[in-house]
């Protein structure tokens, strides 16, 4: 897919940034994609950070319109903000912030995204599920599984305390492993199969409850297609994929920061063009 117009910066420009332990290019790519196509004066840059206290003051002491916030810095950017709407409130995580003239107001657009693929999938609030992970993504994921009407979750995540506080909090059940338990979906939210990580090449689940699985379900977006994702076609199971849940969530970060809403085939093409190297 060929690039879109080159973007024309000046003074005037608007600026949003991501943060992230390890920056993607999706966000970056996705959003710039969409400035051009609709004529708006905004540019986007990803960021890694040592000293998040400072990134967040620069948000707020430059201006910078909107950031987002990816691991690990979901809920360690929560004290340094002004306000949590609901959906960050209630989850307690954070994937987006916007500045109204140095005030941060924070939203979780995760649990959005989340929530829109358990309809288009048409999801059964009735299916057992088990996921894997606890932390800010966890949170997003689980919680909006609890929305969606899911009263038979199982969270499996080696940290204890934050598996259990996960589990309590949505009404779940927690173990350390997943063991013998065979749950027909199967949702990752931990880093396992992320591009460039030391679990890259690994699976998340065993393959024994990949074969017993109607439904596997992966936030990772980078790669596209995880070793799990992967696994999980080529055995024949319904996918969602990372990717779709990033596409998702940029969208309802760029109608945040901009206030215009591209079309249905904008969105398609930007996040073409987002993964398209």
């Amino acid at each position: 897919m060929s690039d879109p117009r080159p973007l024309t910066i000046s003074k005037d420009t608007q600026l949003c940034i991501s943060l992230a332990g390890r920056p993607g290019n999706f966000g970056t790519r996705f959003h710039n994609f969409l400035y051009a196509e609709l004529g708006l004066d905004f540019v986007y840059k990803a960021f890694t950070t040592t000293d998040l206290p400072a990134a967040i003051g620069g948000v707020r002491a430059l201006g910078i319109r909107g950031c987002a916030v990816s691991m690990p810095f979901k809920e360690a950017c929560i004290p340094l903000l002004d306000e949590l709407t609901p959906s960050a409130a209630a989850i307690g995580s954070v994937n987006t912030i916007v500045n109204d003239a140095g005030y941060l107001r924070a939203y979780n657009t995760d649990y959005l995204a989340v929530q829109q693929l358990i309809g288009e999938y048409r999801l059964t609030p009735t299916t057992p599920f088990a996921l894997r992970g606890s932390g800010g993504m966890g949170k997003a994921v689980a919680s909006a599984f609890r929305d969606a009407g899911f009263t038979q979750g199982l969270i499996v995540a080696r940290n204890e305390a934050a598996g259990r506080a996960l589990a309590e909090q949505c009404g779940y059940r927690w173990q350390a492993e997943l063991g013998e338990t065979r749950p027909p979906l199967l949702v990752n939210v931990t880093p396992i199969g992320m591009a460039g990580g030391p679990e890259a090449a690994q699976l998340a689940f065993p393959e024994a409850a990949l074969a017993a699985a109607e439904t596997v379900f992966d936030v990772v977006a980078l790669p596209a297609e995880t070793p799990l994702i992967r696994a999980a076609r080529v055995a024949g199971k319904q996918v969602i994929s990372g990717a779709e849940v990033a596409a998702l969530q940029a969208l309802e970060q760029f109608v945040l920061y901009t206030g215009v809403r591209p079309s249905a085939e904008q969105v398609q093409r930007a996040a073409g063009f987002a993964r398209s190297t």
